[in-house]
């Protein structure tokens, strides 16, 4: 099907919803608004990506401005600010084509004095935002169970609250001011970025010292050393399985803003600095693309699983 401005009726009941960039977290997003039975417009630089949800139900839209003039609440979730800014404001992008009075929920982790100016600037051409990052990881996008980080007008809220409780098991809304969700991820971010390293740091050390792997994996995930990060991450470290959930590349930008923060405030964050120096080597020895996971891969004179 082609993107048009179809399908008046149902708007009445249901918003329309467009999702700009199909990756892990944005296809787990378009399968659980198609799931709930959302008309969904989807648009990613990727043909074959978005034949699969035209597949599911979607609407496939040639470029974000078509997207954005057939929809009620626009959903972006591309890599970063950068991306953003092309999307919405680049040739064919979608804030130049969104009616007035439609939602954007800014779903990218960006800096929060990025997402601070976006807010401004699409409010003037009376369209909504809210800076809504999100935390789950593809798994959780997939059934509709992210957690989300929200700070935007009481209206917005009011025209997403269908969409958000069918892409979400809990919305956090923290205000109405832009930047007060990016916050909160970059926190999330610090966090997760370091649990992760230490993760790896540890799964190689205990294999250096010649622990059985699985073993070791077993006792941590019931002793005071585990934590969420280890418990996901490390049995994709038991696989030799770097398929990228969440790339290692991604955290070497996360923990850059988290890192640019830091240098804001003049406070000292020698955690995020280590752990983001961990992430910039895997990156600089090619695993950049891989499984946030491969970051183990720094270590040297270990015997992975998988080779």
């Amino acid at each position: 099907m082609v993107c048009g401005h179809e399908d008046r009726v149902e708007r009445m009941s249901k918003p329309i919803v467009g999702v700009i960039g199909l990756g892990s977290m944005g296809g787990g997003v378009a399968k659980s608004l198609l799931r709930a039975g959302f008309a969904v417009r989807v648009c990613d630089i990727r043909a074959e990506v978005v034949q699969l949800f035209v597949a599911s139900g979607a609407v496939a839209c040639a470029s974000p401005a078509q997207l954005g003039a057939a929809c009620d609440v626009v959903i972006l979730l591309v890599l970063n600010a950068e991306q953003v800014e092309t999307v919405l404001f680049g040739e064919h992008g979608a804030a130049g084509a969104m009616r007035k009075g439609s939602v954007l929920l800014m779903s990218v982790t960006v800096p929060p004095d990025y997402a601070e100016r976006l807010g401004p600037r699409l409010a003037q051409r009376d369209v909504f935002m809210i800076d809504a990052p999100v935390s789950g990881g593809e798994a959780k996008a997939a059934i509709g169970e992210m957690t989300v980080m929200a700070a935007g007008p009481g209206e917005a809220f009011a025209l997403c609250e269908p969409v958000l409780a069918a892409i979400a098991q809990k919305v956090y809304r923290l205000g109405e001011t832009p930047g007060t969700g990016s916050k909160v991820k970059m926190i999330n971010q610090l966090l997760a970025g370091v649990h992760i390293a230490a993760a790896a740091e540890a799964m190689a050390l205990g294999m250096k010292a010649g622990a059985d792997p699985k073993v070791l994996y077993d006792v941590i995930t019931n002793s005071a050393g585990n934590s969420w990060m280890f418990q996901n991450r490390a049995p994709h470290i038991l696989a030799g399985d770097y398929l990228p959930r969440s790339a290692v590349d991604i955290f070497v930008k996360d923990l850059g803003i988290v890192l640019a923060a830091g240098k804001t405030f003049t406070f000292p964050l020698p955690l995020t600095a280590a752990a983001h120096q961990m992430f910039l080597m895997a990156a600089a020895a090619g695993h950049g693309r891989e499984d946030d996971a491969a970051v183990i891969k720094i270590f040297p004179g270990i015997d992975l699983p998988g080779g």
